[in-house]
Formats: C-alpha cells, structure tokens, sequence
C-alpha cells in the first residue's frame, strides 16, 4: 500500500491539505486492494493545530513517530511561511524523510520550508506566483519557474498555489495509476485533469516602482498611459531624458527587464484587463493595446500564459 505523508503546522493553508488529501482518498475508489494509498497527516507533535481559516486539524503521527520510509512525503503551504523563521522540527524532517523517501516535495509555499531544509539546490522549483521571486532571491540555487503549476525534477516535487496541489496530485496519481484513473478522480472532483497554462493566467505582469518619482517610473507611467502606440528605446530613453543606452542599462537594474519585455508585459496586463472587464472586439483590444492586430495578440497570448485571449476571457471574464 503506498504511503503518503503530508506535513502540517499551525496556520497551514488548509486546502495544500485537502486537495491532495481528496486526490489519493478519491483515487482510491478506482484502485485495488494493496495499491491503495494510505495518507498520513504528521505534525511536530500530537495537539490539534487550526490552519490559517481556522479549520482545526489534528495530526495522526508526529515526526518521531514514523521511523519507516514514506513512498511520497509533502510540506503544505501556508500563507505566512514565506515570512516567519524556519521551523527547525520541520526543516529537521524534511532532510531526513527526503533521504528516505521515492519522491518528496510541496504544495505552494511549502517550497520555503523544503529551501530552509537544504532540498531546493540545483533544482527545478515552483510555488506561489505571487511568492516565486522571493523564492528565486531566498534560494539563489533553486532554479525557480514562475508559471509552472507544478514541477517534477527525478524525486523532487513541486506545485504552484493552492489548488495547484490538487494538480499534482492528479499528476501523481497519473503516474502511478495511468490517465483514465486520474481522470476519474478529475471528474469526481469537478476540476480539470490536465490544467491548460500557466499560473501567469493569474498573477499581474508589473508591479508598481519602488521609486515613483525615478526616471523609470517615469517611463513606466509613459507607456502605461499610452500603451496602443509603440515604442522605440531611443523614444522612451527621450522621456527618461537619458542616452538610449544608458537609459537600456538603468532601466534592467531597476526594473530586471529590458524596456522591450516591459512593454510587451504592460500591454498584456492592459489588455487582460479589458478581456475582463469588457465585452470589446478581440481586435479592438488588440488596437487599444498597442498589439495591432488580434493575431499579433494571440501570438503573445500562448507564448506568455499558454492560453488566447479567446480562452481567457472565458476563464476570467467578470460578470
């Protein structure tokens, strides 16, 4: 019977736990007899702990109690992990449990406490979009993927945010079970088997300037306020009131991308802004946002988040 453990602790996210939790319990009613498999939620020590919503949660083991290698040990994540020290009675389990285990790894933020336990050196990682560049400058060695909803690398796995982990665990089960069992448990679920895109789907592309009053703010500001015409480096370096190429070299070490990679960003957040927010042609959008044309448009689109505008809309159109 493989078995599963997934690590929790006080302020946990509670659905990095019931989701893959739910995957394996819902697997099992498509899976005979010993390849069923048996989760086990382990904690520092036996007390009821209350996940970040408030849920109460009790462990059934502590991590002195199972001395036995798991098939698949998992950290959840939790909304404060990224911030609070590393608690070293879990640090301490993860490097030993992931010696022993055939694949280890996390669910969203759990990625910080796998960082702090020496597991994410030279390896392909992902976690939370919205925490992924604290991971990459937390871990310098950890090769961090931004929209990955989750990662396999040999034994080390890792997922996006949250309901990503119920990905991953579809993605496990396909792995052990095959596509038509993973797909069962999707359809008893009600989610998607094999998520089409990236989490960059959901998370913005720019992030307001440090410094609002720099002359990259400046220039950020200018293309945002006229984002349907284009522009050259030479044109925005103007509005900098720079050399074009010193303005090039100040504006990737205040920003970490060239002005070309930020303009395209900010025409995509504009336009994914109006797929939302509005019921416009797809090529008006595309006008509006500097794309040209709706082709231009779903080029970049697919590339960026692996999905069209078409696709999007759908997705994320407010009602």
């Amino acid at each position: 019977m493989p078995s599963v453990a997934i690590a929790i602790f006080p302020g946990v996210q509670a659905l990095d736990v019931a989701g893959p939790f739910d995957v394996f319990a819902e697997a099992n009613l498509f899976i005979d007899g010993n390849d069923r498999y048996e989760v086990t939620l382990l904690a520092a020590d036996n007390a009821p702990l209350r996940a970040s919503n408030g849920i109460r949660l009790v462990p059934d083991e502590t991590f002195d109690d199972r001395h036995s290698t798991f098939d698949l040990a998992l950290i959840a994540g939790g909304p404060a992990l990224p911030e609070v020290a590393p608690d070293t009675r879990v640090t301490a389990w993860l490097a030993n449990v992931a010696s022993r285990c055939k694949r280890y790894g996390s669910i969203c933020t759990g990625a910080f406490a796998l960082g702090h336990a020496g597991l994410l050196d030279d390896r392909n990682v992902t976690t939370h979009w919205q925490h992924a560049q604290q991971l990459a400058t937390q871990f310098p060695k950890a090769r961090v993927d931004f929209d990955r909803i989750y990662l396999r690398d040999e034994r080390l796995v890792t997922s996006a945010g949250v309901t990503a982990g119920i990905d991953l665990a579809l993605a496990l089960v396909t792995e052990d079970h095959g596509p038509q069992t993973a797909l069962k448990v999707a359809k008893r679920l009600v989610v998607f088997s094999q998520r089409q895109g990236g989490q960059s789907q959901f998370s913005p592309y720019l992030t307001a300037p440090a410094d609002e009053t720099s002359p990259v703010a400046k220039v950020q500001t200018h293309v945002m306020a006229n984002i349907q015409h284009n522009f050259s480096v030479k044109q925005l370096a103007d509005v900098a009131g720079m050399s074009a190429r010193n303005f090039a070299r100040i504006f990737v070490q205040g920003t970490g991308v060239t002005p070309h990679e930020f303009v395209e960003r900010a025409r995509m957040d504009a336009a994914r802004k109006l797929l939302e927010s509005s019921d416009a042609a797809l090529k008006a959008i595309a006008y509006d946002c500097g794309f040209g044309t709706a082709d231009r448009m779903r080029i970049v689109f697919t590339r960026r988040i692996g999905a069209t505008p078409a696709q999007y809309r759908e997705r994320f159109r407010q009602a």
